[in-house]
This record gives C-alpha cells, structure tokens and sequence, in this order.
C-alpha cells in the first residue's frame, strides 16, 4: 500500500488504536469460518487490505488479508496458513470492496480466491479529484482529520508471529476506509466525476494479469552503461543465475546478490575467483560464500558463441520509437505530439486530474504516431478505444485530439 505520510499538521488527530482492539490473527479453518459467519451477517461495504513482503521474499505473494466490515468488526487473516478464501468473497456476495491502490492487492487476492463483484478505490479517486497527495495516510488526513501511521508499510510481513505493533498498524489501515469512500465519492459527485470514478474502478477491477516480461533481467540497474554484447551476456547470465537460487530459497534478487554487483562484474569480466572477489562489491560474506557460482555463471557468458549473445538495443518493440527521435524520423508526427500534449495538459488543468490518468502516456504516443486515416473525432475515439481507454477519457479527448491533428 502506498505510504504518503503528511506533513505534520496540529488539525489532525493521531489514529492510533482500532476502535474493536487488535484480535489475533485468523490462521485456522473453524476461525475462518466464523469470520465468514460474521461477514455475512455485516451490512454495507467490506473495506480490505493486503500485505506483502517485497523486498524480502521472492515474487509478492501476500502474507496478511485485513478486511473490516459494519456490524462484522475486523478480521486479519493469515493467507499461508489459508490459501483458499473463497468462502469469505461468497459470504458478502456482490457488495462493494473498498481498497487503496487496488491494483496493488487484486492480483494477490485473487489468487487466495477473493475477486469482488465491485471495487472503490480510494487512491483512484484522489487522483481523479486532483489530490496533491494520494497516498493512504493523506487522504485519511485530508478526508476525515484523522493522523494515521505508517511506519510498518515496508516491514517483512513473512515473519511469524507478527508483531503486536505490526497487526495494530494493520487494523488501522481499514479502520476508517469505508469513511474515507463516501467523503470521497460525495466530492466525486460535487464535482462531477462518479461515472469516471465508476469506469476507472472497473477497470482495474477487470485488469487480466500483467503479460511475462521479455528480458526481464535488462532491469537491471546500471545496465545502460554496459557497452557491449559479451559483458551484456553477463548481466543476463548473473541475473539468470540470481533469480534460480532467489527462487529456490524464497528471497527476494537483491538479497542474493545486488544490482551493483552484476553490473561491476560484467565491466571487470573477471577469469577467476580471486579476480571477482577482489571486486568491492563482492567483499560481502554472502558474495564471496556463493563467488564460485556467480563465477561459473560468468564463465558461461564468456563462452557463448557470437550469435548467442543479446542484442544491444533489445527486444523489438512494436511501438513508435522514443519521441526524442520523432523530430528526424518523422516531423509531421513529432508536431502531433507536442499538439496533442498541449491538449491533455490543458484538460488536466482544467479538470484538475493528473496527466496519466487523463490518458495513458503509451495510448497517445502510438496515436500520434500513426493515426488512423482520415482522423476524425469517431476514428481518434475507436483507436483509444482498442487500447483500453475508457469511454469518460473518449469523450474528452477524441474530438479536441482530432482538432489537433487536423492542424498538424
């Protein structure tokens, strides 16, 4: 969940304790099946949460579920211990969840079998009102005055047992969500905005999960100053070699082996042991422990044939090239752009929501790349369209877009 702590302001009331106290956690089935007992019997929405261990574990498999509802109180549930939390999402039936950054803990949640029938995101709609800051402990102070911690935000959430500051810290984050939603949605309402609101949330809701990545391990940080094919070959082979035993022993990479370090040995291309441990960023016990392995990998690299080493550029991609290239490749479409961003900056003002949600920067890169022939206002808005703009977006931008291309 996002942080955003606010600035201390002497109008906020620090929220400190739950309102029901701090229950333990739900790790056993007959526990499971009373808190769907208690959902069920609950009124208006179900307010979640969800904690992970990023930077820790390997992948972001969540470790704790807070859900809190009217007349059910707040349950924290332990997902390893209980995989299957279908019963809990058929307890509630069709009711609304409201979440903070919902597209964060959907994917999680639906692996552990909870995918509601509806969604109000509270981050989405800060955003939508033109918030300044939309993380969970600002809106919080912005809607309801209330001060809320987040010191816990990035803590391993794998431990076990956790902590009793850990679990407060966790009730509170769904303490007041339902009450942050409807200061928000009345202002979504005031300011025209709901239906927007409505189809944003739907759509995350909706998201299919994200695609593989192609080379994923050209992420890795300092890559841009690697120069050639062969020490290239070695950041892939020591980010392969990372991610199998990352994988194998449930650690996130960086605990493995940091980025640094791969970078620092594919510029050094060390032949031995004693050559990469002589590197500074492989001082580290952990390093020099597991040296010989990072050296194999190294050695693998270094033996490829030519016509097995990545390419410098990547993947091809099937978008339109960087748009500090536009202006030589192709004029007409560079003047698009900057018209069309002169469009999408003038409607975020006006409307006080952020660029980015206004449209998706990819969306409107490709349409001024190539758009369609001729570009009217229906053409503009069909193209949006197919790459998953929603129809509020549509509606803004098709026809003052296709009055822009028309100038260009």
């Amino acid at each position: 969940m996002s942080s955003g702590v606010p600035s201390v302001d002497p109008d906020v009331v620090p929220l400190t304790e739950p309102a029901d106290g701090v229950g333990p956690v739900v790790s056993t089935p007959a526990g499971l099946a009373r808190v769907v007992d208690a959902f069920a019997a609950g009124s208006g929405p179900v307010a979640a949460d969800a904690e992970r261990a990023s930077g820790y574990r390997y992948g972001q498999a969540t470790y704790l579920v807070q859900v809190r509802r009217a007349d059910a109180g707040t349950a924290l549930i332990d997902p390893v211990g209980l995989p299957d939390l279908s019963g809990l999402a058929a307890a509630v039936g069709d009711v609304e969840w409201v979440l903070h950054a919902a597209s964060q803990d959907l994917p999680g949640f639906g692996e552990h079998g909870l995918r509601p029938a509806r969604v109000f995101d509270t981050e989405l709609a800060a955003r939508l009102l033109g918030m300044p800051r939309v993380g969970l402990a600002a809106v919080v102070a912005d809607t309801l005055g209330l001060g809320l911690a987040k010191e816990h935000s990035a803590v391993d959430w794998s431990t076990r047992p956790l902590p009793e500051d850990w679990l407060r810290y966790a009730a509170l984050d769904v303490e007041v969500l339902v009450e942050v939603r409807d200061v928000l949605a009345a202002r979504l309402d005031e300011a025209g905005k709901t239906e927007w609101a409505a189809q944003e949330f739907e759509h995350v809701r909706t998201l299919p999960p994200p695609a593989p990545q192609v080379d994923p391990w050209r992420r890795t940080s300092g890559t841009h100053t690697v120069r050639d094919r062969r020490r290239l070959a070695v950041v892939r082979s020591l980010w392969e070699a990372r991610d199998d035993a990352a994988r194998r022993r449930d650690v996130s990479p960086g605990r493995v082996l940091a980025d640094r370090a791969i970078i620092a040995a594919a510029n050094a291309l060390p032949r031995t042991v004693p050559q990469l441990v002589a590197l500074p960023e492989f001082a580290s016990k952990g390093a020099r422990r597991r040296a010989p392995a990072w050296q194999r990998a190294i050695d693998e690299a270094l033996a490829l044939p030519e016509s097995a080493l990545p390419s410098l550029r990547g993947p091809r991609s099937d978008g339109p090239p960087p748009p500090r290239a536009w202006a030589d490749r192709d004029p007409v479409a560079a003047r698009r752009l900057d018209l069309a961003r002169d469009v999408v900056t003038r409607l975020t003002e006006e409307l006080s929501v952020p660029a980015e949600n206004l449209l998706q920067p990819d969306a409107l890169r490709r349409l001024c790349w190539a758009p369609p022939e001729p570009a009217t206002a229906a053409a503009v808005g069909d193209f949006l369209l197919e790459r998953q703009a929603r129809p509020w977006q549509v509606g803004l931008l098709a026809g003052p877009l296709a009055d822009a291309f028309a100038d260009a």
